[in-house]
């Protein structure tokens, strides 16, 4: 389950039952009540016992929410278009703010002039690093921690009192309303399939239609929200079905949870919804995509990712990732030629081969950088070889190797092929090969990434 879930469970049970924040009732005899026990499951009872605090029982506690736009991807998860601040005392809602970024981000005080990732100046022109721009780190740690940094510093409301922050993309929209049905809000309809889409036109078009002002471009985002919210809580008896939902979006990496509380993200953690960068001593590979001045253009890239391995004569591996990108779409109000910056984590101590490419270090990991654009109707691929480092050619000395491939928070599951060759036979591997490749030095596979993906080799 998520943090979502549970907030879930107790605004269908308070409505259920018929409570308001007017009534007074036992908050541990509804803990205990028959209805929310059969929700929780043993592997998530320790999330529960803290749900109290999660709720503001124990004390008042403040979210900052972030709305990332994956149609235009961001490393940790998608440009952040829109943000709001709930409040949750004693298992009250209430949204203190709900606004685009842009509001915020113009009324940042002219002193304040942090200096943004090199990337963001060169290709979108920006003077300082803004709030909207917050989610650089491909870890959701430390990009939850650089938007409470800048929020604060920009000046917004209840800054200094923020408990946590969640994050969740337009899929999470999209798979709702695939369960509630079509919204109607001010005179729209609203499906799974046009959700994501007809939001963004609102806010980018569909607000001058209706002679408003560009300040108040994004007015739709609370009744929309305030329908949703209305039309799920009031939805009781499809309650295992949301569950089910959203703990799957949590695995996807389309919800995301930072708090400063060592409790509660202890326990978030061993959930895995901190969208973390896993800290695992094998091979690793996470490939990390930043939209830069490209719209909303990410909804026509289909992406393909192959990972290859070729044994050297120095007992040297060399690794060769890339990615292909095919645009499937055309210039039209949502999308342009894709523009983006991307970067590619390996293990730390992995040497540089290509050309062309920037390198640093991050997060325990070497990573190298380069800029693309593709045009529509077109595909390219961008390449980088590397030499793994000398502790995992060891390790396939040894007999042994695996491999740690991370999704990019926000993506969807784009396709994955392996294609790797330890130049000596292999005994076994999870998950295994077709039959038909049984027998040789070479590991071969297709998959996807929707979710985080590992491999272990043995010879």
């Amino acid at each position: 389950m998520s943090l979502l879930i549970f907030f879930l469970v107790i605004i269908f049970v308070l409505v259920y039952l018929g409570y308001t924040t007017s009534k007074q009732f036992s908050w541990h005899k509804l803990l205990q009540s028959n209805f929310v026990q059969r929700q929780v499951d043993e592997e998530n009872r320790d999330l529960f016992n803290l749900l109290p605090r999660f709720l503001g029982f124990d004390k008042s506690m403040t979210y900052l929410v972030l709305f990332e736009n994956n149609t235009e991807l961001r490393p940790g998860g998608g440009f952040i278009g829109v943000y709001g601040v709930i409040k949750l005392n004693q298992g009250h809602l209430e949204v203190v703010q709900l606004e685009g970024t842009e509001n915020l981000d113009r009324n940042t005080p002219d002193g304040w002039r942090p200096v943004p990732p090199q990337p963001l100046s060169e290709h979108l022109k920006v003077d300082r690093w803004y709030f909207r721009d917050a989610n650089w780190s491909p870890d959701f740690t430390q990009s939850a921690a650089k938007a409470l940094e800048l929020y604060q510093a920009e000046g917004g409301v209840e800054a200094e009192g923020i408990d946590a922050v969640v994050a969740f993309t337009p899929t999470v929209l999209e798979e709702l309303l695939k369960i509630t049905g079509p919204l109607i809000i001010q005179d729209l309809e609203f499906t799974s399939d046009n959700v994501t889409e007809k939001l963004e036109y609102e806010v980018e078009y569909g607000y001058d239609d209706k002679g408003l002002a560009f300040h108040e471009r994004k007015q739709i985002i609370q009744p929309f929200f305030s329908t949703l919210v209305n039309t799920v809580s009031s939805d009781l008896f499809n309650l295992p079905v949301y569950l089910k939902l959203l703990d799957k979006l949590a695995g996807e990496k389309h919800i995301l949870v930072y708090t400063s509380d060592p409790d509660l993200q202890k326990v978030i953690t061993a959930k895995n919804w901190t969208g973390q960068l896993a800290q695992v001593k094998s091979d690793y590979l996470l490939w990390v995509d930043a939209n830069l001045a490209a719209l909303k253009t990410d909804h026509a890239i289909i992406r393909t990712l192959t990972y290859k391995l070729t044994p050297q004569t120095d007992d040297r591996y060399l690794a060769t990732t890339e990615m292909e990108y095919q645009h499937t779409g055309s210039f039209d109000w949502r999308t342009s030629r894709y523009r983006t910056y991307a970067r590619v984590f390996v293990p730390k101590g992995s040497q540089l081969v290509t050309a062309g490419f920037d390198q640093g270090e991050e997060l325990d990991k070497t990573w190298f950088g380069k800029f693309i654009s593709i045009e529509h109707g077109q595909s390219k691929t961008l390449r980088v070889e590397y030499f793994l480092s000398a502790d995992i050619a060891e390790q396939i000395a040894n007999n042994l190797y695996t491999l740690f491939v991370q999704k990019q928070l926000g993506t969807i599951a784009h396709e994955l092929t392996l294609d790797l060759d330890f130049g000596k036979n292999i005994w076994s591997a999870l998950p295994a090969e077709n039959q038909s490749n049984y027998g040789d030095a070479v590991y071969t596979l297709q998959t996807d990434l929707r979710v985080d993906r590992k491999f272990s080799i043995e010879f």
